[in-house]
């Protein structure tokens, strides 16, 4: 099978082995995934656990383990060199991941939470996303991913048993919307391979210009409908702490275009969950949440 490779660009210095690892091998979107933890929990008023972090680590693991294998081919040309990690290691992170995943579910059994079938829900979306012809649909994979992502703060809510206060399904669709602009945005990336996949993207079918566009406008509307929330008294003002991540996209949405190396995707654009959650966080300690 013939790659088409881009030249990526370098810049992370002597740290850049130790970020591609955490990269390929998930863990670091995994530890972005318990982001949205810290950021729900801070924004409600509720007492961070351990074991909340662990079971969304480790639900997010299992996920994209599975599907880095199952995706692979399409990695082949728009990401040679984590192909080429997957198919030394791919295997056995899945079976890890599927342990953690295991492990998350007996935890939840042993500890008594209510509804303890949600935690099944990442399993079907890892099914439906690596196994179903959804993702050939323009913007359809897009949507599946920002819905897998707004379960998180819906999965806080089950596990604290707040799943009713209203700051909760807000906070949902809030990450549901965020998370969708950020996974167009990635499509950038992922152009050339995703056309020879059959796999239809903003990117491949309009370009990047016109990506990034409609991303910065949407993204500017998101904000602009939190803001609007707030003012009307739907939303706590605690809630414009979220802009932060608002803001975190409209500087790197301008700058994503298909030569950009994984790392600016995979560390810089995904760590987008823990940039928010450390100025929520910060704010909390300073008693401004």
């Amino acid at each position: 099978m013939t790659r088409l490779r881009s030249v990526p660009r370098r810049g992370f210095g002597a740290l850049e082995p130790t970020l591609r690892l955490a990269v390929h091998s998930n863990l670091f979107i995994s530890l972005s995934a318990t982001g949205w933890v810290v950021t729900t929990a801070l924004l409600v008023g509720l007492e961070l656990e351990a074991v909340a972090l662990f079971i969304v680590f480790a639900a997010t693991f299992f996920v994209y383990s599975l599907n880095r294998v199952t995706d692979i081919d399409e990695d082949e040309y728009n990401v040679p060199g984590r192909a080429a990690f997957t198919r030394r290691y791919g295997r056995t992170l899945l079976v890890v991941g599927a342990a953690g995943y295991a492990l998350a579910a007996a935890l939840a059994i042993a500890l008594g939470l209510p509804l303890v079938g949600f935690l099944a829900l990442p399993l079907v979306v890892a099914v439906l996303y690596s196994t179903a012809r959804l993702k050939r649909l323009l913007l359809v994979k897009n949507l599946v991913v920002g819905l897998a992502w707004g379960v998180i703060p819906l999965g806080v809510g089950v596990y604290y048993g707040v799943l009713r206060q209203p700051e909760i399904p807000a906070l949902a669709v809030y990450v549901t919307a965020v998370v969708t602009v950020a996974a167009i945005v990635f499509d950038v990336k992922d152009i050339e391979g995703d056309r020879l996949e059959g796999i239809r993207t903003v990117p491949n079918r309009y370009g990047t210009a016109v990506t990034r566009r409609v991303t910065a406008a949407a993204n500017l509307a998101i904000a602009a409908g939190l803001v609007g929330a707030v003012g009307a008294g739907v939303l706590p003002s605690a809630f414009l702490w979220l802009l932060a991540l608002n803001l975190y996209l409209a500087c790197y949405i301008p700058f994503a275009d298909p030569d950009r190396g994984p790392l600016y995707y995979g560390f810089v654009v995904d760590g987008e969950h823990l940039a928010l959650a450390a100025v929520v966080y910060a704010a909390s300690v300073a008693g401004l949440v």
